[in-house]
């Protein structure tokens, strides 16, 4: 099954940025929505941010005005800038694209650690 490359993630003290990318490994064809989730250790996956294929963006509350979510479809890349980091973003973090007729496609994740 095809995975999405993830790639951006490492260790940053706290008021730090990262930006993840992420991008099929090869041609990948009417993509919709593209998006990032995190799961931390011991809680639930949850959506941190998503971008249509009309450029609508949502973000989680806890991320707004720190986290950035863009796309270019010339590449079918997504990206996530993150600015001002905080430990409790400390996650695994996935990428996803949505197509019409096939089932969601993930990225392996990829890890963020944010000390204080």
């Amino acid at each position: 099954q095809v995975q999405l490359v993830e790639s951006g993630g490492g260790s940053v003290q706290a008021g730090g940025s990262l930006r993840l990318s992420c991008a099929p490994p090869g041609s990948m064809f009417t993509i919709e929505a593209m998006g990032w989730y995190r799961q931390a250790p011991g809680k639930q996956r949850e959506l941190v941010a998503s971008i249509s294929n009309r450029d609508v963006r949502n973000y989680a509350d806890s991320v707004k005005g720190r986290f950035t979510i863009s796309r270019d479809d010339a590449k079918n890349t997504v990206y996530l800038q993150m600015n001002s980091l905080k430990p409790e973003d400390t996650a695994v973090y996935y990428c996803y694209v949505d197509r019409p007729w096939f089932n969601r496609v993930w990225g392996q994740g990829t890890q963020v650690t944010v000390s204080s």
